[in-house]
């Protein structure tokens, strides 16, 4: 019934020439990642419960939180440098604290009694109360951050395995520098927003490199399949050929993710909104770098060698 979509980004019969510009791509892409990595160093990451350690205790009060209010119970427990935080609805209210010094004695004595202060002092506000209290201690937040970059290490290298079997070493290595230069880049992002980095962001990070490779293998399989096509076509043109054929599924399958992603970041509260903006940016990163990034490096990697190994389909 329908012999066409109702709905394309792009006209059919497009053609860019995305190559033209890949020189400036490529120098753009590396000067952030650049002033990315700066600011991982400088001022660095905002570190979440996670990974710092510290005690967490969620509450709801009755009515607009009032953090005057809070503060002043707070006080009467003796209960000092807590940071409050409002999140989700108005009455929801996020206190952050340290925990005492690893080397303390009766360490999780204190830490118990700092959560049970807390606990006394929403009491006395009419209405309110505790919905949760977490606290990690800083072992076990450094095990959890070995174990979160353990992770991205892990899975870049997966990555680069796959695409390696399934294509040639040129798809694999262009790839996986991409996907480098993505991570940096959303770390720069979570540096400038003050998103605290935590498992939630570990699992956002390993989301936006799936969906990124598979982005990128969208475009590879038409360029492996042009390569048998056209024999003789110089293999910029066949790049450009490739991206502008996939463009329309490509715009249309990250604008849905991008859509889907959307109300969890403005309604989502604090435990998804994060989540979700950095899922956002790198839906724009890795959507971008597939064109401007991972093709660019591609033809500078195989422009000799993949003319010269094309083979006809079979």
């Amino acid at each position: 019934m329908f012999e066409r979509p109702l709905l394309r980004f792009v006209p059919h019969g497009t053609r860019i020439n995305f190559m033209r510009g890949r020189f400036l791509g490529l120098v753009t892409s590396a000067v952030l990642s650049v002033a990315s990595l700066v600011l991982f160093f400088h001022p660095g990451l905002t570190l979440g419960l996670d990974f710092r350690g510290g005690i967490v205790v969620e509450a709801r009060t009755q009515g607009p939180a009032d953090f005057a209010k809070i503060r002043a119970a707070l006080a009467t427990q003796h209960v000092e440098a807590a940071g409050l935080q409002s999140f989700g609805a108005p009455d929801d209210v996020l206190i952050r604290m340290d925990t005492p010094p690893a080397n303390a004695p009766d360490r999780e004595a204190r830490t118990q009694a700092m959560v049970d202060s807390v606990r006394h002092a929403i009491a006395t506000l009419p209405g309110a109360q505790v919905l949760r209290a977490d606290a990690v201690g800083a072992s076990v937040s450094a095990e959890l951050f070995r174990n979160g970059m353990l992770a991205l290490g892990i899975s870049l290298l997966m990555i680069l395995g796959y695409i390696w079997f399934r294509f040639e070493w040129e798809f694999a290595v262009s790839a996986v520098v991409t996907l480098v230069l993505d991570l940096t880049k959303t770390i720069g992002f979570l540096v400038l927003t003050h998103f605290e980095f935590d498992l939630v962001m570990v699992a956002a990070i390993l989301t936006i490199l799936g969906y990124s490779t598979n982005d990128k293998v969208v475009v590879y399989d038409r360029v492996r399949e042009n390569l048998r096509k056209y024999r003789t076509m110089p293999l910029a043109e066949l790049i450009d050929l490739s991206i502008n054929e996939t463009l329309s599924r490509t715009l249309g399958t990250s604008s849905t993710v991008f859509l889907a992603a959307l109300p969890l970041a403005l309604f989502g509260g604090a435990s998804l909104s994060g989540f979700a903006w950095v899922m956002l940016f790198g839906i724009v990163v890795g959507t971008s770098s597939s064109i401007f990034i991972a093709a660019p490096l591609l033809l500078l990697l195989g422009e000799r060698r993949l003319r010269r190994d094309a083979r006809p389909a079979r």
